[in-house]
């Protein structure tokens, strides 16, 4: 399986997305067995909302595919970052493609590019750079959990990415990223409690060129401290932002116009035979219905994800 090359038909081992709805997805493996918790090797059935799925039947299947379920049908798609965000185990929680995109732009992340990424967590952020950089790019992620460690390069093998990443555990907080990577990174990604503490080991492992940084924090006070490190270690263009995506309502609305001009002559002509007043004694006036295509913000606003701090490591301040 690869996420970095488009797939026509669905081989055993496949990591496989079924689409029920937009709002309702998987990510299952095309397997025809898998094993219970009793140790018992038994057929692997998928259910889902529109009934059971014979996952033996994906295999062979073109990718785009509607399949039969047993109460109805879904589609058979090749994964991708934005499909895998949506449907992956969560070991932690993760980051989304709103708070993704700028982290991509912002980082001028690029094919060839290398990265330094920490924590992995469940590997959201970690798709993404991967098929920004490819083909000869590499990225290296940390992670100060052993298991969920093993468990992403167990992951990133199974999806065809073992070539163009190494995943490594240790706590970059007092180890840093190692002498190995030491001015060999284009950019720096940061996903820790405490990233002010890791500022120091970034500055080192950037490029004698320069490079940019990145720390995503829940919390403004993070974020603070982080700003305060950042200075404190020749960082310069530092800014935080807040990305919170907003769909807008649009909609057609019909609208009453008022003939302005026809009021205008009627208060000039009182006598006019033509004017009448309602039982107000308001002015009566011809109005227009037009229909006019318009965009309003929803009633309610998308909660708080998190607080991205960019900046720029410029060539003379380099360790």
């Amino acid at each position: 399986m690869s996420f970095l090359k488009p797939k026509d038909i669905i081989e055993e081992g496949d990591t496989v997305i079924l689409y029920l709805s937009v709002n309702s997805m998987h990510a299952i493996e095309a397997t025809p067995t898998i094993v219970n918790k009793k140790g018992e090797t038994i057929e692997y059935i998928f259910q889902t909302s529109y009934g059971a799925l014979k996952v033996r039947n994906l295999i062979g299947v073109a990718y785009g595919s509607r399949v039969e379920l047993s109460k109805g049908w879904a589609y058979v798609l090749q994964p991708n970052p934005e499909l895998w965000t949506q449907t992956l185990p969560h070991r932690t929680q993760i980051i989304y493609t709103p708070d993704i995109s700028m982290i991509l732009f912002q980082l001028e992340v690029r094919p060839g590019s290398l990265i330094v990424e920490s924590g992995t967590g469940s590997g959201s952020l970690s798709h993404y750079f991967l098929r920004a950089i490819k083909p000869s790019g590499h990225l290296h992620t940390f992670d100060f959990h052993e298991a969920r460690v093993q468990q992403a390069r167990d992951e990133f093998q199974r999806h065809g990415l073992g070539t163009c990443v190494s995943v490594y555990h240790r706590d970059v907080c007092q180890l840093g990223f190692g002498n190995e990577l030491e001015g060999k990174a284009d950019a720096v990604f940061l996903d820790l409690p405490a990233p002010h503490l890791c500022v120091p080991f970034a500055a080192k492992t950037l490029k004698e060129r320069g490079g940019r940084f990145c720390s995503f924090s829940p919390c403004i006070e993070q974020s603070q401290r982080c700003c305060i490190a950042l200075q404190e270690n020749g960082f310069t263009e530092i800014r935080s932002l807040e990305i919170l995506q907003m769909e807008h309502i649009v909609k057609t609305k019909t609208i009453p116009v008022l003939d302005l001009e026809f009021l205008k002559h009627k208060v000039a002509d009182e006598n006019n035979a033509d004017t009448s007043t309602d039982k107000a004694g308001n002015l009566k006036t011809p109005k227009e219905l037009k229909k006019l295509l318009t965009s309003s913000v929803p009633p309610t606003i998308p909660g708080h994800t998190g607080y991205l701090t960019f900046a720029t490591l410029p060539p003379a301040f380099v360790r």
